[in-house]
């Protein structure tokens, strides 16, 4: 049988600085749909009571969304265990987490030690364990599902991270769950592992976000503008700055995970998670400068088709629209966002940046480049 041991770290303590609030939201894009609901229970599903304390599986979990999630779960009081290969401390102290919240967090969360390609050992220690609900957050291929499916025949419900960068390029936004699919997009993996859950019949549901921020966030989404407003250096942005986009925070992904978790009407569904209100790339530069407390950016519009940057990216964000709809969700979990744009914002840069933290040293080379022309032109 695969050990487990609660982990009992100690890190020093942080505080919260205020948030930088502000009314700038974005850009609100509303719709009309409604979402009807039959009275039968889907077929093959289970069961699960939301109220009862169940014996949960993440996979990954010491990284972004899982640090929030496992939280969640742990105060809801759920015996948690994180499935990771042991590189990063399976429980660290938060930037304004109490002494006494953090030990309660780190004597109660589990560690599974392992890699969950490496599929014999997923499907030994997972049916040594037992485990009633698995959270998948970093699963990028149906057959890292596979095992985990094979080990726990009497599982009640698998959660399943997947992408709304799975569907496909359209003119009609936003895009709803129903809506065409791309088998050929980068996120194809994360389609397949959703038809494999439904093939095999268990009890899943899968959450789409958009474009994710938060504290703590390793992807270089609100990072990128607090490098450049932080230097004082322009923000270059492709082409016009009126592509429409959306951001969600880290912790209201994290409560929707949580809302699915024993709740029927999720069963065998999709959810897009993300923001309430839409952001073109113009003003979401202007967004993070005001939840930062810097002046306006200069903003530097280019073309990126005059440009050679190698195989290095100068905006973090696809350029193009790229925004879906959350009502869904709302209708049926009975969920909504905590977070407006510019206070998750201000969220994440004093719990993160503001501190002096951040996952990637700034990088300013393509800028450079893209900067260099426009002082040559001008």
């Amino acid at each position: 049988m695969a050990s487990m041991a609660a982990v009992q770290a100690k890190q020093p303590s942080f505080s919260v600085l205020p948030s930088s609030l502000s009314d700038f939201n974005g850009i609100r894009l509303t719709t009309s749909v409604q979402y009807k609901r039959k009275v039968l229970h889907p077929r093959g599903a289970l069961h699960v009571s939301a109220s009862a304390a169940k014996k949960i599986l993440i996979m990954g979990g010491t990284r972004f969304i899982g640090i929030f999630l496992s939280r969640f779960l742990v105060k809801e009081g759920h015996q948690v265990t994180l499935f990771t290969r042991g590189k990063a401390p399976i429980a660290q102290q938060l930037p304004g987490e109490s002494d006494t919240g953090f030990a309660d967090f780190s004597s109660k969360i589990l560690h599974l030690k392992g890699d969950r390609k490496d599929f014999e050992f997923v499907k030994s220690s997972l049916a040594a364990e037992g485990f009633d609900v698995v959270y998948d957050i970093n699963g990028r291929e149906a057959a890292e599902a596979e095992p985990i499916l094979d080990a726990l025949p009497n599982l009640e419900q698998y959660i399943y991270c997947s992408s709304a960068g799975v569907y496909l390029k359209s003119d009609y936004l936003p895009h709803f769950e129903i809506d065409a699919v791309d088998p050929k997009s980068r996120h194809k993996g994360k389609l397949e592992t959703e038809s494999l859950l439904e093939a095999r019949g268990v009890n899943w549901t899968s959450l789409r976000p958009v474009y994710i921020y938060g504290p703590l966030n390793y992807n270089p989404v609100e990072e990128w503008f607090f490098h450049r407003l932080k230097a004082g250096r322009p923000i270059p942005i492709p082409n016009s700055g009126m592509q429409v986009t959306q951001l969600g925070h880290v912790k209201d992904l994290a409560t929707a995970f949580v809302k699915v978790l024993g709740n029927e009407k999720a069963s065998k569904e999709v959810f897009n998670i993300s923001g309430e209100k839409y952001v073109t790339f113009d003003g979401l530069a202007k967004a993070c400068a005001k939840a930062a407390g810097f002046p306006e950016p200069e903003i530097i519009h280019f073309n990126p088709k005059e440009f050679d940057f190698g195989k290095k990216k100068p905006f973090p964000f696809r350029d193009q629209h790229f925004f879906a709809s959350i009502e869904k969700a709302k209708s049926v979990l009975g969920w909504k966002p905590e977070f407006a744009l510019v206070e998750g914002l201000a969220d994440s840069y004093n719990l993160d940046f503001g501190r002096g933290t951040y996952r990637k040293e700034a990088d300013f080379s393509t800028d450079d480049i893209i900067l260099g022309k426009s002082l040559v032109l001008a």
